[in-house]
């Protein structure tokens, strides 16, 4: 097959843990061809179909120039067996613009992954809130006196904003209340930004498991991100230690209830964010932690990967 990864720039990747580039050596290794493009070489003429400047590229096995440049073209995006959308957040309106070019490429006759029309309807943190069965309490709103209610109701609260990535914005405010005004005003931008309150977890301290769905199964082991030294978030980029694992039985329970409707709607991989036995985020984006869960299982993720997107 021949594979199109709309991605951020090849130069940026941190090879060493990156899921993209996994995927895209996994399928080198099974003679897949590897195409790539960014976003803003994405483009569709009136009168015409969309249309990518591709780089076809092979992997070269080595750490630093890890991949050449084997010929570039611009080519419809019906002509790719497979295209991937593997851009990383933010999710602002440059990424919602490409879903939209890319489901015009489905129209096409593209097949695309995830689906873009999928990536759109399901926003990362709300996307929780249409599986209450397995949601602690959670709160989204603007309005600055309902977050102060639900804290005062649930005494130890989360707050972060819905566009937040990696941790960022991020607080705790415990049954004191001690800085929840100050938080408001950060997150809320009197009114005019939308924010999430949850009770806290305090399962946390455990680990904020990142389990994977292909193909709507649960890969059997999860990586659970630790928070270190007095840090409430256990995402690796705000210095989480990742520790992977077995699925318990409460998270294989949520990622089987979850797998066959998420999968329905064009979402081959997802990222369940699962802390102790509550669900609190749905991945759809750019799902990562392929490498960490095989590294340290033998596990081989991006195997399971390709073997669902030969099937679809």
């Amino acid at each position: 097959m021949e594979l199109l990864f709309v991605v951020d720039p090849l130069d940026t990747f941190k090879t060493y843990k990156d899921t993209t580039f996994a995927m895209m050596r996994e399928a080198q290794r099974r003679g897949h061809v590897t195409w790539a493009c960014q976003p803003i070489e994405l483009s569709w003429q009136s009168g015409g179909r969309v249309r990518a400047q591709a780089t076809q590229i092979r992997l070269t096995g080595q750490s630093e120039a890890w991949y050449e440049v084997q010929t570039q073209v611009d080519r419809e995006l019906r002509e790719f067996d497979r295209v991937l959308m593997r851009k990383d957040p933010p999710f602002d309106s440059e990424y919602f613009y490409a879903t939209h070019v890319l489901s015009q490429a489905e129209r096409e006759g593209a097949r695309v992954y995830n689906r873009p029309a999928a990536l759109r309807e399901h926003p990362e943190k709300l996307a929780i809130m249409a599986f209450p069965q397995f949601v602690s309490p959670t709160l989204v709103t603007r309005d600055a006196a309902q977050v102060r209610a639900f804290q005062a109701e649930h005494g130890d609260v989360i707050l972060k904003p819905l566009d937040g990535m990696g941790g960022m914005g991020i607080f705790r405010v415990k049954a004191d209340g001690l800085n929840l005004g100050a938080i408001i005003e950060t997150l809320n931008r009197d009114g005019a930004q939308t924010v999430m309150v949850q009770k806290f977890i305090p399962d946390i301290a455990q680990g904020d498991k990142r389990v994977l769905l292909i193909g709507g199964r649960p890969v059997p082991f999860c990586l659970a991100r630790i928070p270190q030294g007095g840090e409430v978030r256990g995402n690796l980029a705000a210095g989480g230690k990742g520790v992977a694992q077995a699925l318990t039985a409460r998270d294989r329970e949520i990622a089987e209830a979850l797998g066959p409707t998420l999968v329905a709607r064009g979402l081959l991989l997802v990222g369940l964010d699962i802390i102790g036995d509550r669900l609190t985020e749905i991945n759809v984006t750019s799902p990562t932690c392929f490498q960490e869960i095989t590294d340290q299982t033998g596990c081989d993720v991006a195997a399971l990967f390709i073997d669902a997107l030969e099937q679809v």
